[in-house]
């Protein structure tokens, strides 16, 4: 299906967030996430559905300051 994923169209076969990092190559990256931005904490990945068109965006912590 078509999402808007970091700002970029994307195709993706996840039907749930958790999957759509699966299948984006996060696996178990630490990062934050958020699906048309709403937050979404990660024990609740799982149940968030994923539907064309949705924003995601992943954000991954940095180091320094």
């Amino acid at each position: 299906m078509r999402v808007v994923l970091n700002g970029e169209p994307a195709e993706i076969d996840a039907d749930t967030l958790d999957r759509a990092l699966a299948e984006l190559g996060y696996g178990d990256a630490v990062v934050a996430t958020a699906l048309n931005s709403e937050f979404v904490p990660a024990p609740m990945r799982g149940e968030a559905r994923i539907a064309e068109d949705d924003r995601i965006e992943i954000i991954a912590p940095m180091k320094g300051g």
